[in-house]
């Protein structure tokens, strides 16, 4: 693939609650893509019903299968999502024990990069470590750097709507979108 061809990425949300500090930040991204990367948004994990293997027996839902569709489209994937309990929000760990099912996985060969938004100094990086377990399983090829763990993020978004305003973290997260395009280009070789 050439470094020219246009690359377009999705964004998996893990948070539900449009306030979050990780939706300002996934709301951010399209801004801060760099030339020749769109970015849009995934549906709401909060759309799929709780992982039941007799419900999969019927039929995948029509959001997981939407939802896996436009993965498989995407030339990347950028999980957003905020840390709970040291680890995986249940709604987003729900939306990829649905998506795993799936066959082509969705998720297999993909470039995705991780970010994570907290009000604790730590920025969700457990849960971050958590999600890679994950993608192993779904042979996705998760980008190990630079990362995007935002701590403290109280300070760094704000707004009724929250947006995110401080300018280092924008240029940080607008740098990890530059290495998930070149990860995203070599694999597609």
């Amino acid at each position: 693939m050439t470094a020219s061809r246009p690359l377009h990425f999705v964004t998996l949300l893990g948070s539900l609650r449009q306030g979050s500090f990780n939706a300002a930040i996934a709301r951010a991204l399209p801004a801060l893509a760099p030339a020749g990367v769109s970015i849009s948004a995934l549906g709401s994990v909060g759309e799929f019903p709780h992982y039941d293997a007799d419900l999969q027996a019927d039929g995948f839902p029509a959001p997981v299968q939407a939802m896996a569709e436009r993965i498989r489209a995407a030339d990347g994937v950028i999980i957003v999502t905020p840390e709970y309990n040291y680890s995986v929000p249940g709604a987003l760990k729900n939306a990829i024990d649905w998506l795993s099912r799936l066959t082509p996985q969705p998720f297999a060969g993909k470039a995705v990069a991780i970010q994570s938004a907290s009000p604790g100094l730590l920025g969700g990086a457990r849960a971050q470590y958590h999600l890679r377990q994950s993608l192993v399983f779904l042979d996705a090829h998760v980008l190990n750097k630079p990362e995007v763990m935002v701590g403290q993020a109280a300070a760094k978004i704000g707004g009724d709507t929250p947006e995110l305003s401080d300018a280092t973290t924008r240029g940080f997260i607008a740098t990890q979108l530059e290495a998930l395009a070149a990860l995203a280009r070599k694999l597609a070789g």
